[in-house]
């Protein structure tokens, strides 16, 4: 796909600002009418007996999502749940121990199991279990691997929901949301207390979040709420778009954000809550406009290029970039400081990457607001408001796409991994 098929989608944050907290009525106020032609069919309908209890946003003006959340609410749609590890899967030493854990321990169906027989009456659950360990723990190769997985769950099922650590919980949202070629939910969750205490089969950690963050990930999904949304994250009863969101406490249960922007939509009970849709919904009716160019059963693993990042301060120096340039590194993300500056050492350290074939990426690491350090001229490109971490990951994609290409890069960082909504009126006005 080339990217001269997307749409790209500029003044996003004109349009999400104005409704941090709307309600589904309102959903469309803020998604505004959503039209395409060439309609496609939704990626297979959900299939078994009657969902009751979800109430989904339907105001967005696409034939596939509207279809999907309607077959959603009188069949009870498949939902494979992948289990990774993490804290959720976790055994604390005892029922009051919040931070004293072995994580990835418990197995997905166990935890599933747990939420029987309450969430059969929502979906028709199966389980993969394709790891248990820290989401930190997980390399790039078995990222390529997981989104492998997720296809293939998507093949059968209608939604696929994928547990994990929190620590590196947004790295696997935004990996997902870049390369699963299925306009189905995917929605990511996982925990910041440990599930059981002293065994796998121990009684249950006090206050524990994972039960109710799974459970409502499978409600969430099942909905089919989110379709063409791409993938979300889901925890503390709040789902975030995989781009924008960001772990922002240490420990809290609440420690998942969307800066600036806000949450997509909240879970209250047995209603799900759509305030606001990501600008690639737009493209729903049109699939070949809604896929990104990242299939990696296209892809081998070893083709993705090792992308490395780079902390800018005061006084920096620029021995880190002069080395990974040399160790072979094709991609370097710099964050720097207020809207991307770097200083005097790094920014001549990167001169002499760029002679020898490295592309950059340039971000901030202050946490949120637009960058200015691009360049026209050199393969230095504006990573907008994405978070390094992101950054690093969509450069890496980026460079398997295009090796060498530093036109092609540059538009798939720059378009592609920066979409925006379109609040300019039809007809391309002067004004």
């Amino acid at each position: 796909m080339s990217l001269d098929q997307r749409r790209l989608l500029p003044a996003r944050r004109i349009a999400t600002l104005t409704a941090p907290v709307v309600t589904a009525a309102l959903a469309a106020a803020a998604v505004l009418a959503i039209t395409s032609t060439g309609v496609d069919e939704p990626d297979g309908p959900p299939s078994g007996a009657a969902t009751g209890g979800v109430i989904a946003a339907t105001e967005i003006q696409s034939v596939a999502y509207q279809t999907a959340v309607a077959q959603a609410k009188t069949k009870k749609p498949k939902v494979t749940v992948i289990g990774t590890g993490g804290t959720i899967a976790g055994v604390a030493t005892s029922r009051s121990s919040f931070t004293n854990y072995r994580a990835g321990q418990i197995p997905i169906d166990r935890m599933v199991a747990q939420l029987q027989p309450e969430i059969g009456e929502v979906a028709e659950v199966s389980t993969v279990q394709f790891g248990n360990k820290g989401s930190g723990g997980y390399t790039i190769a078995e990222f390529h691997a997981l989104t492998l997985a997720v296809e293939q769950a998507l093949q059968t099922s209608d939604a696929v929901v994928v547990t994990s650590g929190t620590d590196t919980m947004e790295e696997f949202a935004y990996w997902l949301d870049l390369t699963v070629q299925s306009r189905k939910p995917v929605v990511m969750t996982g925990a910041m207390r440990p599930w059981a205490a002293g065994t796998v089969d121990g009684p249950q950690v006090i206050g524990a979040d994972g039960p109710a963050n799974l459970y409502n990930s499978i409600v969430l999904a099942a909905s089919q709420s989110t379709y063409c949304y791409g993938t979300v994250l889901m925890l503390n009863d709040e789902f975030h778009t995989a781009r924008d969101v960001t772990k922002s406490n240490t420990t809290r249960m609440d420690t998942f954000q969307t800066r600036e922007l806000g949450v997509l939509g909240w879970i209250d009970g047995s209603e799900i809550k759509v305030g606001r849709a990501p600008s690639r919904v737009a493209d729903c009716d049109q699939k070949n406009r809604w896929l990104t160019p990242f299939r990696l059963s296209d892809v081998k693993v070893e083709s993705l290029p090792r992308v490395e990042v780079v902390y800018n301060y005061q006084q920096a120096g620029g021995e880190a970039i002069t080395a990974f340039a040399d160790a072979g590194v094709k991609g370097i993300v710099t964050a720097g400081t207020g809207a991307g500056g770097i200083s005097s050492a790094q920014s001549a350290a990167r001169s002499g990457a760029i002679a020898k074939g490295v592309f950059f990426v340039s971000t901030s690491r202050v946490g949120s607001g637009s960058i200015s350090g691009g360049s026209s001229t050199a393969p230095i490109f504006d990573g907008d408001d994405l978070l390094p971490q992101k950054a690093r990951l969509l450069l890496m994609l980026s460079l398997a796409a295009a090796p060498g290409d530093a036109v092609k890069v540059r538009q798939l960082v720059e378009s592609l991994g920066n979409p925006e909504w379109n609040t300019a009126p039809p007809g391309n006005p002067q004004n």
